[in-house]
């Protein structure tokens, strides 16, 4: 009797062309990749071109991508208006080495949809964006500390590396000097039962210039953060006259085309900006209030600039490639056409993969917040829901297991699906009804798939 094939089997039958081109680019970076979280055993997908919501691999196959240019590609891939823009001024040059017109319209539609956003500065990435905003707050405040919370991601920075010792499945990365992270501090995300005194504690008692968060919770929203939470952390951050960051790299004009910070109505003092942002190119941004950006500024007094001012150069600030796409991007984004698309088919997923659970008896739940959604599996979760978000009365969500992910992840390659970190997506303005369908099959497929291996 022949052996059953495995998922890793028609994983490896499927892209032999990846498989040799991992092979190679094993001689030329470390582990084969260029972004951790494209590492995937036993060897990553090699893209050839995109189009839309769906992408092609080096062997043919063809995906409906969820992973969008990691949450960058609100409009797809190679959108026309966004394409012509970037070759229209790619004609016109690529880096003037000065100001030039399109900076000016990219940051003012900025200013326009970011409540907080009474002047902008552009960097080249979310990293570099984070970096500056907490220099700017400790250049504000004359504090040194930053607070943080467990598991919320701000870049591969330093500054916001720190993590609590404890915190066994999360270490600070080697390389980072102990004094360093002796100025950050890392507290647990406030969960249902809404405890704020490690906050409290901690901004009374420390010397600290800012609080970062991801505004919708830890990982893009993977543990949902209680939305209540936001309003309480503006008042206590005011009351201890510390700065309030909201790390919108992948929120902002996602979740509303203002942000968290417009749906919810919790202005911060500084957000910053990438993804969305540039319209599929690198970009990023620190948008916030004039008091605060106002220590970038030149001044006549020279003890000021020599002193006092914040430094910021940057190559690649503003170019005018990324500013053609980002402009282009937000002035769709302010119709907020593509919101009410692809939040309506993200509701129609999430709930239809549920059914899916539901009607195969695996364990697990699917969730999201508008545009974007996690896959939980292997774990009981709370059936009673109120839309597709996490029961903001029930215990926060457990970690999938990474091997389950890693699973996962093949699996739905395996049926035509990419799937963002292998849990969870982000679902387009040019997502369509038949890349819903053809997901939800895939899913049925994996499910079923991964019970016949036991791995589910």
């Amino acid at each position: 009797m022949a052996a059953t094939r495995t998922i890793i089997d028609d994983y490896r039958r499927l892209h032999p062309g990846s498989q040799q081109l991992y092979e190679e680019a094993l001689r030329t970076f470390p582990s084969g990749v260029t972004h951790d979280i494209r590492y995937t055993t036993p060897f990553p997908i090699f893209i050839d071109h995109a189009q839309g919501s769906r992408k092609w691999d080096v062997d043919g196959n063809e995906y409906v991508d969820y992973v969008m240019g990691h949450g960058a590609l609100f409009l797809g891939h190679a959108h026309p208006l966004i394409t012509q823009a970037v070759v229209d001024q790619a004609q016109k040059g690529t880096h003037y080495g000065a100001n030039h017109r399109l900076e000016l319209e990219w940051g003012q539609r900025v200013k326009e949809l970011v409540p907080s956003a009474e002047e902008v500065r552009f960097t080249s990435s979310g990293t570099e964006a984070t970096l500056m905003a907490v220099r700017l707050a400790r250049a504000y405040t004359g504090r040194d500390k930053l607070l943080k919370f467990d598991h919320h991601f701000h870049g591969w920075q330093d500054y916001v590396a720190g993590t609590r010792a404890q915190e066994a499945d999360s270490p600070h990365s080697p390389g980072i000097p102990e004094g360093t992270l002796a100025n950050t501090i890392s507290v647990a995300q406030p969960d249902v039962s809404y405890d704020l005194s490690a906050l409290e504690d901690a901004l009374r008692t420390e010397d600290v210039a800012a609080v970062i968060l991801e505004p919708t919770g830890a990982s893009w929203g993977t543990l949902p953060i209680p939305q209540a939470f936001l309003a309480d952390l503006r008042e206590i951050t005011t009351r201890h006259n510390t700065v309030l960051i909201f790390d919108e790299v992948v929120t902002g004009f996602r979740v509303s085309p203002g942000g968290v910070q417009a749906r919810f109505g919790v202005t911060p003092d500084v957000t910053t900006l990438a993804k969305i942002l540039a319209g599929g190119l690198p970009g990023g941004a620190v948008a916030g209030k004039a008091y605060i950006l106002s220590m970038l500024e030149f001044r006549e007094d020279p003890a000021w600039n020599a002193g006092h001012r914040v430094a910021h150069p940057g190559t690649f600030n503003a170019n005018p490639l990324s500013a053609a796409a980002g402009s282009i991007m937000l002035a769709q984004v302010a119709t907020g056409n593509p919101h009410q698309h692809a939040d309506t088919l993200n509701e129609q997923l999430v709930n239809d993969l549920n059914y899916v659970l539901q009607q195969t008896g695996t364990p697990g739940r699917v969730y999201g917040l508008d545009s974007y959604f996690h896959i939980l599996l292997g774990k009981d979760c709370p059936v009673e829901r109120d839309g597709i978000e996490w029961p903001a009365d029930a215990p926060p969500p457990p970690r999938t297991p990474s091997a389950l992910t890693a699973t996962l992840k093949r699996a739905m390659l395996n049926h035509g699906v990419d799937l963002m970190g292998g849990n969870g997506g982000f679902v387009s303005g040019v997502h369509t009804q038949k890349d819903i369908a053809e997901t939800v099959k895939a899913f049925e497929d994996t499910v079923g798939e991964m019970g016949v291996e036991a791995i589910v």
